[in-house]
């Protein structure tokens, strides 16, 4: 198992569990047959970047990007080079809306996970231009438990539900410890009817500091 710092101890139940050495199975054979994203040494660079005792806030995504060279284990982030997705468009929209910050020339998240926001899909793995095409195999189970273990360990967690994937999993999340933001999902089907003028990035700011948190520095181009 590849070192993810202080999460080995936090996950260790779910990687001991059967159901992960189902999931475990599952990829050997789809990373050996089929063009898998992301790489699987990406797989778990969302508890990699974002260390469980700095994680302040988690972001939730629902499937990896399915194109060449986009996912790289980091939900909405694409890597540097890449044209950024139309949903990250209007991520970075809002984020300009809502505190000021210039538009970012890359899609390339890392600086937020490095931060404390937690980038976690519902499934870490997808198969090449076919969305979803992971999400029977057991992820669904992992992400739930990485949900709740979140919410039972730490306090004071921002977490931003974006789209009806996402904002059916508050149920895992304890709202008397932590701080729920919802809306609709930035994909330009739905932006305009509630993700537009939602101001997550300020309203998560403004817990954190009124939690004695340190807020976020979500500006991409410094």
């Amino acid at each position: 198992m590849v070192d993810l710092g202080d999460w080995n101890e936090v996950l260790a139940p779910l990687f001991a569990d059967e159901r992960y050495k189902k999931i475990r199975r599952f990829l050997i054979d789809e990373y050996n047959n089929y063009t898998v994203y992301p790489d699987m040494y990406d797989l778990y660079n969302c508890f990699r970047f974002t260390p469980f005792e700095k994680l302040k806030v988690v972001l939730l995504g629902q499937d990896p990007y399915h194109g060449p060279r986009q996912a790289h284990g980091l939900c909405f982030s694409v890597q540097d080079g890449v044209p950024n997705p139309p949903s990250l468009e209007n991520i970075f929209k809002e984020l300009q809306s809502d505190i000021g910050c210039e538009l970012p020339k890359s899609g390339n998240l890392t600086k937020w996970a490095k931060e404390g926001v937690l980038l976690l899909n519902t499934s870490l793995t997808v198969r090449e231009h076919q969305a979803n095409s992971h999400s029977k195999c057991g992820w669904a189970w992992f992400t739930d438990s990485v949900i709740s273990l979140i919410s039972e360990k730490k306090e004071h967690v921002v977490f931003i539900l974006w789209g009806g994937n996402a904002r059916s999993k508050k149920p895992l999340i304890d709202k008397s410890k932590h701080y729920i933001i919802e809306s609709v999902h930035p994909s330009p089907l739905s932006a305009y009817n509630g993700f537009f003028g939602s101001k997550p990035f300020s309203k998560t700011n403004e817990y954190l500091t009124r939690n004695g948190l340190e807020p976020i520095d979500w500006d991409l181009t410094k």
